[in-house]
């Protein structure tokens, strides 16, 4: 009777509170093992990891602007002097390279913003990985959130931007219609266009420093390959607009002008080939970037 009085108060005593210097037991213990062959980035655990990709977002947005004299309206004077800078230009050419009626500071700030929007964000997912060498070589954690907050990120500059955008369509006296609501969606796409493309360079810059050298120039040329600082409809012709829309930034540039001016619409074939091309861009770079991530953090 006393042996099972002392065993029935064993069971009810509060267990020993864990040594925190004892090694972990192996059901504390979590594997990772790379999976061989051509595999997709897992979408449900950056999902479940999401909180992460807001922290180092919002870190990457504080160290860039730290010990700064204007900060953030450095995404609003940009624009503003290559507005400044183009419109003179084109003014002193004698020829604006958008169709009649459309006030070319507005159609101008229209090709810039969302490309401001990817050269930043291309750039700063490019470096994602070699700026957290240290995070990837020593702690584990989808290495994708790595390039995916580098792109997110830079919608605050975009924001602080449209402020400029916004001034200018008032001045101008140009009414937004309805195509305004779709403006969302193109900011979206110049977003995923940054995202597969990051993909693609962050992990070969990752194994090939030259690829953060040779990004800026890209960026150069493909500003001027693309329908930045004029409309497709007035300097391309019309048999060589869907060759054109091979860059994914076409359909996306022309779609953003459209939504804020009202002013010609893309047609629908080049819309749809630039779509294309970022959808291919994209899932190539998600199955390139985890098949890199395998030995990532010994080549880094």
């Amino acid at each position: 009777m006393f042996a099972q009085t002392t065993d029935d108060a064993a069971e009810l005593s509060p267990p020993e509170p864990a040594d925190a210097n004892r090694p972990p037991a192996p059901d504390d213990l979590r594997y990772y093992q790379a999976q061989p062959g051509w595999r997709p980035i897992d979408l449900r655990e950056l999902w479940r990891r999401r909180e992460l990709i807001w922290i180092l977002a919002a870190r990457d947005l504080k160290v860039r602007y730290r010990q700064t004299a204007v900060g953030v309206a450095w995404a609003l004077l940009q624009p503003l002097a290559m507005m400044t800078i183009f419109s003179l230009f084109f003014w002193l050419l004698g020829r604006e390279p958008v169709e009649a009626g459309v006030p070319y500071a507005a159609a101008l700030l229209c090709g810039l913003l969302p490309w401001q929007l990817l050269a930043n964000t291309l750039t700063s997912a490019t470096q994602s990985l070699v700026a957290h060498q240290n995070l990837v070589t020593k702690v584990y954690f989808p290495r994708a959130i790595l390039p995916l907050s580098a792109t997110i990120g830079g919608l605050v500059d975009f924001g602080v931007g449209f402020l400029l955008l916004a001034a200018a369509l008032i001045w101008f006296g140009v009414v937004p219609s309805w195509p305004i609501l779709l403006a969302p969606v193109f900011v979206l796409l110049t977003l995923l266009v940054s995202l597969a493309l990051g993909l693609w360079l962050s992990a070969m810059n990752a194994l090939y420093r030259d690829i953060g050298y040779v990004v800026p120039f890209l960026l150069q040329v493909g500003m001027f390959a693309s329908p930045v600082v004029y409309q497709t409809s007035a300097l391309i012709p019309e048999p060589w607009r869907v060759v054109f829309a091979l860059n994914p930034m076409v359909g996306v540039l022309d779609g953003f002008r459209w939504s804020m001016l009202g002013h010609d619409p893309p047609a629908l074939a080049p819309l749809l080939v630039s779509c294309v091309m970022l959808l291919l861009l994209l899932v190539g770079g998600m199955f390139y970037f985890r098949r890199v991530e395998r030995f990532l953090a010994d080549r880094i």
